[in-house]
């Protein structure tokens, strides 16, 4: 495998670094944030990205920390961190995994932007609301000091509607700004591949998350990936992004 001697991790974090950065807050940054998620995600060149990552270019010990196997059945891989303000991941969602259920609805720290490389994904938007629509129970999620854990704190009942049901096909494009409520799911048995972006210098302290399906754990363990097993994964994505 021709790892290039790191000049995709080089050349993707330039792009993060010179469309984004400058970018102002608000609608303008989302749009950025489209647009970068959109060309990094192209075919050819997140192989040739991830192919490198593989190779051990890049911060494999850094990225492998905060890369894990979600609980709803895909992994997610660090491929770029750059900095405080962008981070940059691969979403794999594995064919007929068990847990691929619907994520509780919930916003994120700052804007986020996700191309679908293959396979599909669905995605519901939703606005809070004083009376009506789905009764659920709020949390306020934090991140553990010293860990990649999820602190979740009861922040009392509330009600949700429905704004929008999304379904996204290989080559689509969505971003959101930090405070959308909103929750995706893969709904194929077909591997889905998504590529993720977060980014903004404003970043909000926790994330909102709502869930109807009764109450959660006040801590949510994330279990990071190592090394060998981070780079492993990589190499399956690679096969996976060379397949027809």
């Amino acid at each position: 495998m021709d790892c290039m001697g790191g000049r995709q991790v080089l050349a993707a974090r330039r792009l993060l670094e010179s469309a984004l950065d400058g970018a102002p807050a608000g609608r303008d940054e989302v749009a950025a944030a489209g647009a970068v998620v959109g060309e990094l995600g192209a075919p050819g060149r997140l192989l040739e990205l991830v192919a490198e990552l593989a190779c051990g270019e890049g911060d494999p010990e850094g990225c492998a920390r905060l890369s894990y196997r979600h609980v709803l059945g895909f992994d997610k891989l660090l491929l770029v961190d750059a900095g405080p303000r962008h981070m940059l991941r691969a979403h794999l969602w594995h064919a007929g995994a068990g847990g691929t259920g619907r994520e509780d609805i919930h916003n994120h720290r700052s804007t986020l932007a996700s191309h679908i490389v293959r396979g599909r994904l669905c995605m519901e938007l939703y606005e809070a609301r004083g009376d009506g629509g789905i009764e659920a129970t709020r949390y306020e999620e934090f991140l553990a000091d010293g860990s990649a854990d999820w602190l979740l704190t009861p922040a009392g009942p509330a009600r949700l509607r429905l704004s929008h049901t999304g379904h996204y096909a290989a080559g689509s494009t969505y971003a959101l700004p930090a405070h959308t409520l909103h929750r995706a799911w893969c709904d194929t048995e077909a591997p889905t591949v998504t590529l993720f972006l977060e980014t903004g210098a404003e970043r909000r302290r926790h994330t909102d998350v709502f869930t109807a399906a009764g109450p959660h754990a006040g801590t949510v363990p994330k279990q990071p990936l190592d090394v060998p097993d981070y780079l492993a994964a990589l190499n399956d994505l690679v096969e996976l992004l060379r397949s027809p």
